[in-house]
């Protein structure tokens, strides 16, 4: 059955709450999910409604309008408004390393996520045929200092034409440019390992392993014009001791790469992200 979800920030005042759902249930609505947060240094008010479509008698092509003139303007509210049978068009890009890239197609092809994947993008052609093997068209985009820019534009026009609505980026080795970030404001998800700013460069596990790093870990965040400072999704680490040989700290570090960019992802499609300033509020 098919629910609308709601997620919405606004200054925090007393009725929010109160107006919000009577909006649903005097409109035959029934509510089937509900989280709220207050943040009480900012003092703004954060919330995530869903509500099942059988029996709303407002239309689907209404909802927006209705809730705007009545609610968003009111409460001063920054709201986004989805359909769970509207699915989120996914595109990946990767480089080189398969080990996200296999990660995340096993749940796609599983059925775990409710999401569509037109389109796997690279700069290299390693990893064809992986894409060929879940049957998913692969397009390379050789990218060097001279050509990025038209490539780029090529790139863009592409997730243009396939209607893509989000972009995840598995160990994709390039820097993305303002001009795509802007295309999809928090819409790009990175993964990369947790060790900076301490370690930077080619080897990070080999620099880890030297100092006798106890921890390693895994950030996901979406991707801003500042290198690796987006909102963080997601993040998680695991231990490590003196036995552990510098391919164990990598193969490690890889398990927790692909299982953080995954919850990530997922946490996306299921439409329980919403971001403010430099943050992320992540719904249960």
């Amino acid at each position: 059955m098919p629910t609308a979800q709601l997620l919405l920030h606004c200054p925090d005042k007393p009725g929010i709450l109160a107006a919000v759902t009577d909006f649903i249930t005097v409109n035959k609505g029934n509510i089937v999910y509900l989280d709220q947060y207050v943040d009480r240094v900012d003092h703004v008010f954060f919330m995530r409604l869903e509500w099942d479509l059988d029996n709303f008698l407002i239309p689907r092509e209404k909802v927006e309008d209705y809730f705007t003139t009545l609610y968003a303007k009111k409460y001063s509210m920054d709201f986004k408004l989805y359909f769970s049978d509207r699915l989120p068009r996914m595109a990946v890009f990767v480089s080189k390393m398969s080990h996200c890239l296999y990660d995340m197609l096993a749940r796609y092809t599983a059925g775990e996520w409710n999401v569509e994947i037109p389109l796997i993008i690279s700069n290299h052609p390693d990893l064809k045929l992986v894409a060929d093997r879940f049957e998913i068209p692969f397009y390379v985009f050789p990218i060097t200092k001279d050509n990025r820019e038209e490539q780029e534009k090529k790139e863009l026009a592409l997730l243009a034409e396939n209607k893509i609505s989000f972009i995840v980026l598995a160990r994709y080795m390039q820097i993305i440019s303002d001009d795509m970030i802007n295309a999809y404001p928090h819409k790009i998800i990175n993964i990369h390992h947790s060790f900076l700013p301490a370690f930077v460069g080619a080897k990070p596990y080999h620099a880890a392993f030297e100092r006798g790093v106890k921890i390693i870990g895994a950030t996901s965040h979406y991707v801003t014009s500042d290198l690796d400072a987006g909102p963080i999704i997601e993040q998680d680490v695991v231990r490590i001791t003196h036995k552990d040989s510098i391919k164990d700290l990598v193969n490690k570090g890889r398990d927790l790469e692909k299982i953080v960019l995954s919850r990530a992802v997922l946490k996306h499609i299921e439409r329980k992200v919403l971001t403010y300033k430099n943050k992320t509020i992540i719904f249960s």
